[in-house]
């Protein structure tokens, strides 16, 4: 485990309170203090930080790796900074893209065709973790002259199979 500044000031607070709602029962300074540091790591690991990861949207930052990209696509959002960031796949060509990603999951509409445009390539990343999230990633890739040009990541609704 990592000792973090947020971790002792969270801790501190948690003793703090505890210390604080125990001193309302019993007088003792010394049960206080021996319950509160009793206390402070149960209510930390079991009630605040769990509260905590369900409520916040924080995920691990990945790595753009090709062959986990295709063996675990639930958690390709966890490499999608690194994919922007860098530039990884800007200047790769439909078949290097192929190679690197796989096949286009599907294709962009186009108005102006009324058909599907061939260079914009969309990938789902995945759903990132909360409590609250209804939205799943999706990342397109644009190609011009045959090569990636941009990069646009975008949120679509979650629609499950039984849902019309």
């Amino acid at each position: 485990m990592v000792i973090t500044p947020a971790l002792v000031i969270f801790n501190i607070a948690i003793f703090v309170l505890l210390f604080l709602f125990v001193r309302t029962i019993d007088k003792r300074k010394w049960l206080s203090i021996l319950v509160g540091l009793v206390l402070t790591p149960v209510v930390y690991f079991y009630l605040f930080f769990p509260l905590l990861n369900v409520f916040s949207s924080y995920h691990h930052q990945k790595y753009y790796n090709a062959d986990a990209w295709k063996e675990k696509p639930a958690l390709r959002y966890e490499m999608t900074k690194n994919i922007i960031t860098s530039d990884t796949l800007i200047g790769l060509t439909k078949s290097e893209i192929q190679q690197q990603l796989g096949n286009y999951e599907w294709l962009s509409w186009n108005e102006e065709k009324k058909d599907h445009d061939p260079d914009y390539w969309n990938y789902g990343l995945g759903i990132l973790p909360g409590a609250f999230n209804t939205k799943k990633e999706c990342i397109t890739l644009i190609f011009e002259d045959n090569k990636v040009a941009r990069i646009k990541t975008y949120n679509e609704d979650i629609k499950f199979d039984d849902e019309n």
